[in-house]
């Protein structure tokens, strides 16, 4: 007997139409499909790069046409709120995994708690090597999202989807807010996916040049250019 395939990485969007409510039309029969890799999505300020991220995302509802998306997707918008009282363990998604680890630990096998770990018996110290590979290797998992900075939580909130290892990440401008240090850790984050897609919206030309080929959204279609940035740059040089 067969085994089931897990479901290839992939983000298809067709014929994508969408409009605020006042009637302004923002996309308008996009049609598009992302592979494997890393993609940068760029273009002109309203030409509708974030709204295209919330529709890819789920958070908004097109107009009309669909988005189809191959595993399982993760999304870090560009404004992040997090709960100031939360713990970090609980703003990773974890807390109840830990909980059920340290219960079991002091002798209740109950089975409700194996059923809370389920294989994730690692989860404190793959909680603990992501943090450290976003630079965050101080902060401590009963520590509260108060006592970090703006940068750490926006690098907090990437951490938490890490750990879901998606297969599709949309990320909304994520160095903005960033102090150098953070930035150079996200940058080492983008470098280092290998898992399936993902897609970053950016102004940040370092940032950039670290993706795979670049998505232009300019009147209401996108262009494909291979290479990062400055390849972009070179091919945008060479049309005019």
């Amino acid at each position: 007997m067969a085994t089931p395939t897990a479901p290839s990485a992939s983000l298809t969007c067709s014929a994508l139409s969408f409009q605020w409510q006042d009637g302004t039309p923002v996309l308008d029969g996009l049609s598009l499909a992302i592979g494997r890799g890393r993609t940068g999505l760029v273009g002109t300020n309203g030409t509708g790069k974030s709204t295209l991220l919330r529709l890819l995302a789920g958070q908004l509802a097109p107009s009309q046409g669909s988005v189809t998306v191959g595993g399982s997707l993760a999304y870090l918008p560009q404004n992040i709120t997090l709960d100031t009282a939360l713990r970090v363990d609980q703003a990773l998604g974890i807390a109840e995994r830990r909980a059920a680890l340290r219960a079991i630990e002091n002798g209740d096998v109950s089975e409700e708690h194996f059923d809370t770990v389920g294989d994730d018996w690692d989860v404190e110290e793959r909680a603990l090597a992501t943090l450290g590979s976003l630079g965050l290797a101080d902060v401590e998992l009963d520590r509260t999202v108060g006592q970090l900075s703006g940068g750490e939580t926006t690098l907090l909130r990437l951490a938490a989807l890490l750990l879901e290892r998606p297969d599709v990440l949309l990320l909304d401008e994520p160095t903005n807010n960033l102090d150098v240090f953070a930035r150079r850790r996200l940058y080492e984050s983008v470098d280092s996916w290998r898992s399936g897609v993902l897609l970053v919206v950016s102004h940040d030309r370092e940032l950039l040049e670290r993706v795979d080929r670049i998505a232009e959204l300019r009147s209401g279609s996108v262009n494909w250019y291979g290479g990062g940035w400055s390849a972009y740059e070179e091919a945008l040089a060479t049309q005019q």
